[in-house]
């Protein structure tokens, strides 16, 4: 329920802002000019907004306790790790957190490289060996250091940019179809309007889905790399071989689980924000 309430406040605070932008540009969307910056406005906004208050976000979805005096001798281990990859990366020392949850997984998100937050899940931390944990480690600071958070948040700018520009341009290419062919001349009504701009809106976003997939996937991929430069190529694989031994994550939201070190498993890769593990571990190993 939080999260829901979270993510409906976040739409609004989206809605609200990018309004007043179009409001002080004087936008007029019956140009192609005018949609352009429409489209651009509201695919841009939701994603930079998005990034700006992703870390706030994540302690709030997923209840992280920032780790600002280590109770024992494990969280100690844990910053104590973190700070010392963060500092071979040469980033800022990330916030360290770690939230409850059964699933073995962790991500990296925040606004920037210097702005950043590491969290681990307390089955992670306790179900890892502290080989496999550095690895873990290794790899969220990598995403950090590879300013994969703004890259991700770029791509998907362009493509919320091309769903909701392309949905309105095919939407009236129908209804001036539609207009031509009609005795009275008044095309598809309002609500026919909006009925196909929703439709179109969802088939251009499962385009969408996918592209922003692929660069995930070439994403985890670095990172992996990273990992195995930051600790060992052994302890990032047998990290991997660890979590491919165990279930499926599944308590991450979407938006954290782009830039966890295990992300859901479909049956079509082509919708996976992350490569399967076998394809990751033999990467490692040719590499």
């Amino acid at each position: 329920m939080k999260r829901i309430f979270l993510l409906i406040a976040t739409n609004l605070a989206v809605l609200l802002v990018a309004s007043i932008v179009m409001s002080i540009l004087g936008v007029n969307t019956s140009t192609m000019g005018g949609l352009l910056v429409f489209a651009a406005i509201f695919g841009f906004g939701g994603a930079f907004i998005s990034l700006a208050i992703s870390k706030w976000m994540a302690k709030k979805t997923m209840g992280c306790e920032v780790i600002t005096t280590p109770r024992d001798s494990t969280e100690r281990w844990l910053v104590e790790t973190v700070a010392r990859q963060a500092k071979q990366a040469g980033i800022k020392m990330p916030e360290v957190a770690i939230y409850q949850s059964p699933d073995m997984n962790a991500f990296a998100t925040g606004p920037s490289k210097d702005n950043s937050l590491v969290a681990v899940s307390s089955g992670l931390l306790y179900g890892m060996s502290q080989d496999e944990i550095e690895g873990v480690l290794a790899h969220e600071v990598s995403h950090v250091a590879n300013g994969d958070m703004v890259t991700l948040t770029l791509i998907q700018g362009v493509v919320n940019t091309f769903v909701i520009f392309a949905a309105r341009v095919v939407a009236g290419i129908i209804n001036n179809f539609v207009s031509s062919n009609d005795e009275e001349g008044e095309g598809l009504g309002m609500f026919a309007y909006m009925a196909v701009v929703f439709v179109l809106d969802m088939l251009f976003g499962i385009l969408a889905s996918i592209i922003v997939a692929y660069f995930s996937r070439i994403r985890e991929y670095k990172a992996d790399e990273g990992a195995a430069r930051l600790a060992g190529k052994g302890k990032m694989i047998a990290a991997l071989e660890r979590l491919r031994q165990g279930p499926e994550s599944t308590a991450m939201p979407a938006q954290m689980s782009a830039f966890g070190i295990n992300g859901k498993r479909s049956m079509a890769e082509m919708m996976m924000s992350h490569p399967p593990l076998e394809k990751r571990i033999a990467a490692l190993r040719a590499s």
